[in-house]
């Protein structure tokens, strides 16, 4: 069991002098009562710094947010001043290494996994931080499991996965909760108890790293074995960090048994005696929300904004009943780390890692003959992602070459991922095409039929809201139909066709074509998709099912880099061609 050091200082008269005056537990009519604060931050995804490295400057936007450890290690020490440090716990909801440039440099280029490699820089700075706990989350298993060990045997903290399950003994690969023991002025310790919760879909998402090796059972099924055992074991107050979001939708399809993405919320309704969760995965904020759970009783949820945003403060008070301590009330707020500045420590131990990976990203690579950018390209068939399915194309056939496959027409998948990439013409960094391709994807073919290139098509199109022909329009209006986030409307290469949004969903491609001619349903295609898709992701039609022909573990990030180093010059008229274009009743809505 971990225990961090500031559990102790409670054993010292020193530390219970503290308690007395910083804890605020307060005695009335004989009551002994006593309070603590629970910080929590989630999605940090490797950002330290307010650092922008894709663009190479300092991060900021239209709201006046903030990002990065250092600040929050600023507000953790303003709430460890305030409160007390022993009357303080620190923990975390997941994804903490995949997620910038800093994250990917040491992850691949600078590996913390190879031999005598270096220090993550997320494990130096939550431990100087002293953090109790980490939940593990989806991107945690981006890189493969050696890396994610090593990160592990690198932290001064434990990393939790009650639902992360050894597929060969059943039991979790890792430990399933921590307990931290708080020192109270009346001599009477609080136990408290977090258990870490992940999202199923690991199981999809890195099925390559997992499959045969870790299962990932449900959040509601998993907490409610746990609890009733943290409760057995003494704990005052149970607090889950889960690594899902409240919403209990899935982004793949849970008929086969499978649980739900999102099922924080579920948790609390499902399973009594939960006190509190930290809820992360979704990127959004939600500084207090109460649930009623089984038994009645509310349970705090809070999520703080992603990347070092705001940290998530629980409030508890507790009184001792019967020799027992018991919850009074439990409130949650957020804290924004644009009111403080970088804490000093963190930015002095990091710094040259911080000035690597900046160097590193800023290598020029080739020449781009005129500006690429993705500011239409969820409308507008853009350059800049026919560049994606260029160097996929390339790629695959490349590796089908010699093998029965090797005729087959390669097509191509991709998605507009940012509404702001911008490859500038003239020189080409790393940064440039690093802010191009956001994640960690890796590349798949599959073997497609042309009737199921048909109906995946159909499928991305519903992310465009019908609209009548004469109507006006505008890109914000017609895009995102029902919530669906760019990242799951694609492109597919290779083809030529409209996609009319007059017509109801599921009836929108209108002349699709392969090579001039109409596309037979039986024709085969080997479809150059990235994994997240491939596995399910989005849960797009047939592509999970379909034949894998073909995988790699290289980031398609890099096979992009790899490919403007090699050309040297970035000239649309080498890859850009307009395949699709939206429509009306027959008329192009732009």
């Amino acid at each position: 069991m971990h225990v961090n050091r500031r559990t102790l200082l409670g054993a010292s008269a020193a530390g219970a002098a503290a308690a007395v005056t910083a804890a605020a537990p307060a005695e009335a009519k004989g009551a002994k009562r006593y309070s603590f604060t629970v910080m929590g931050t989630t999605d940090l995804h490797g950002n330290v710094f307010n650092w922008d490295y894709f663009k190479d400057a300092a991060y900021s936007d239209a709201a006046g947010n903030t990002r990065g450890l250092a600040r929050v290690a600023t507000l953790v020490k303003q709430v460890r001043d305030e409160r007390g440090a022993e009357n303080t716990i620190l923990i975390d909801a997941g994804d903490t290494i995949q997620g910038t440039p800093l994250a990917y440099y040491y992850a691949r280029v600078d590996p913390i996994a190879a031999e005598g490699g270096p220090v993550h820089p997320m494990a130096q700075a939550m431990n100087a931080m002293e953090y109790d706990a980490v939940a593990l989350g989806n991107h945690e298993f981006n890189y493969g499991l050696d890396t994610l060990a090593k990160f592990d045997a690198q932290c001064e903290f434990p990393i939790l996965g009650a639902n992360v399950v050894d597929a060969e003994t059943g039991r979790p690969a890792f430990p399933p909760y921590h307990m931290q023991r708080l020192r109270t002025p009346c001599g009477k310790d609080v136990k408290v108890a977090i258990l870490g919760l992940c999202t199923p879909g690991v199981t999809i998402w890195d099925k390559a790293y997992v499959e045969g090796v870790l299962e990932f059972p449900s959040l509601e099924s998993t907490a409610a074995y746990w609890v009733p055992e943290l409760k057995r074991l003494g704990a005052d107050v149970v607090i889950v960090s889960a690594h899902s979001g409240t919403s209990g939708t899935s982004a793949y399809d849970t008929s086969t048994g499978l649980g739900v993405e999102n099922a924080s919320k579920l948790v609390a309704e499902q399973v009594a005696g939960i006190d509190a969760i930290l809820v992360g995965h979704a990127h959004i904020e939600i500084p207090e929300s109460r649930v009623a759970g089984p038994d009645g009783r509310e349970v705090v949820l809070s999520e703080p904004l992603c990347y070092g945003q705001r940290l998530t403060l629980f409030d508890f008070d507790l009184v001792l009943e019967r020799g027992k301590w018991k919850v009074e009330s439990v409130s949650a707020s957020v804290r924004n780390s644009n009111t403080v500045e970088e804490d000093p420590h963190i930015t002095e131990i990091l710094a040259d890692e911080h000035h690597e990976v900046v160097a590193y990203v800023n290598q020029v690579v080739g020449q781009a003959a005129i500006d690429l950018d993705t500011a239409e390209a969820r409308y507008k068939d853009a350059p800049i992602i026919d560049l994606i399915t260029k160097v996929q194309e390339d790629t695959v056939k490349a590796a089908l070459a010699g093998t029965e496959h090797a005729d087959l027409p390669v097509v191509s998948q991709a998605s507009p991922f940012s509404r702001t990439s911008l490859i500038p013409q003239g020189d080409v960094r790393i940064k440039d095409l690093s802010g191009l391709y956001i994640y960690d994807n890796t590349l798949v073919a599959k073997l497609l039929t042309g009737a199921q290139i048909r109906e995946y098509l159909e499928y991305s199109a519903q992310y465009f809201v019908q609209t009548a022909a004469g109507a006006a329009v505008t890109p914000d209006a017609i895009t995102n139909a029902g919530g669906r986030p760019d990242y799951n409307y694609d492109y597919v290469s290779g083809f030529t066709y409209e996609i009319d949004i007059a017509k109801a969903p599921g009836s929108r491609i209108v002349n699709l074509k392969h090579a001039g001619a109409d596309v037979d349903d039986a024709q085969r295609f080997v479809f150059a998709v990235n994994n997240y898709r491939a596995n399910g992701g989005g849960n797009f039609p047939h592509v999970a099912a379909a034949e894998e022909l073909w995988s790699e573990s290289i980031e398609i990030r890099t096979r992009i880099i790899e490919w403007v180093t090699a050309k040297g010059a970035l000239d649309p008229a080498e890859f850009a061609s307009v395949d699709w274009v939206l429509t009306r009743d027959g008329a192009p809505v732009f």
